[in-house]
């Protein structure tokens, strides 16, 4: 094996962890792919014969690269970044692949990815890879170009607002999937009673129908969630139950065309929110070939 090979293997034995990395920052699986494939490039042409630790440089790196793509897209968007919800990670309900593992742990919802695009750059940055992955200040501090202090600070902001805005979803799919389908039944009935009772007083609904100009909508509230969820009803979409980012989820489809990807964020037994990716473009690119097996 030559320098060249067992350089790409060690870098292999990263890349699920880096993807990782990437998702989190950008909550796009394509540009998370393009981060990764950068991070390679330039461990390729980079010495690092005195890198004890490959593991941390590759983070830092994909860090940056991120940090990069977030500001650029961030300068050159015209919709605001916490109008577009995130690239979902779509599994079959009995089991999430192995490969996506590293993907959904921790409870990377879409509730949580939401409020981290809304968060600036090196917020999200800091709060990423300290918060979730333990990268030390003194390493967010070179990437951001601020000291140490000012990272933590950073970190501390981004913490307050997640901790704000992301709740903590139950662990128990089977209790997830007990409510999801008391919701699904209530709707189906015509139910607005029993859909508000399943529904947390300040759930919030958000749906992305893309477009140029974004397609989004956010309702608030159980009653106004509950009386959109009954026109819902009126589609008579075939639905399959999946998970979604690793939670409790619904696919939709017409003839057998994915329509919609439908995430339920649980806690407390009750749903507080409910996201929805309706993107004809963005559905056309999911792998959903798991859900047929």
């Amino acid at each position: 094996m030559d320098e060249h090979e067992f350089l790409a293997d060690r870098f292999e034995a990263h890349r699920g962890h880096l993807r990782a990395v990437a998702y989190r920052m950008l909550g796009s699986l394509t540009e998370a792919d393009d981060a990764v494939q950068e991070a390679w490039l330039r461990l390729s042409r980079t010495d690092t014969s005195a890198v004890e630790n490959l593991g941390g440089w590759l983070t830092t790196v994909v860090g940056r690269v991120c940090l990069d793509m977030l500001r650029s897209r961030t300068s050159r968007r015209e919709t605001p970044l916490d109008e577009r919800l995130p690239d979902p990670v779509v599994s079959p309900a009995d089991g999430i692949d192995p490969e996506q593992e590293a993907l959904v742990a921790d409870s990377v919802g879409l509730a949580l990815l939401v409020v981290l695009q809304s968060l600036a750059p090196a917020e999200r940055l800091a709060f990423v890879l300290h918060d979730m992955f333990g990268v030390p200040f003194e390493e967010i501090a070179e990437i951001v170009g601020r000291s140490p202090a000012a990272a933590r600070q950073m970190a501390s902001r981004a913490r307050r607002r997640v901790r704000g805005a992301a709740p903590v979803p139950d662990r128990d799919l089977k209790r997830q999937r007990e409510v999801m389908e008391a919701f699904q039944a209530a709707a189906r009935g015509g139910d607005l009673e029993a859909l508000v009772a399943v529904l947390d007083p300040d759930v919030v609904l958000r749906a992305d129908g893309g477009g140029p100009e974004g397609g989004w909508t956010e309702i608030r509230g159980a009653r106004a969630v509950a009386e959109q969820a009954l026109l819902f009803r009126r589609l008579a979409h075939e639905s399959r139950p999946a998970l979604v980012n690793g939670a409790t989820g619904i696919v939709s489809s017409v003839d057998g065309r994915p329509v919609s990807v439908l995430s339920f964020t649980i806690a407390d037994g009750r749903v507080v929110a409910i996201d929805i990716l309706a993107d004809p473009d963005r559905l056309a690119h999911l792998d959903l070939a798991a859900l047929d097996d």
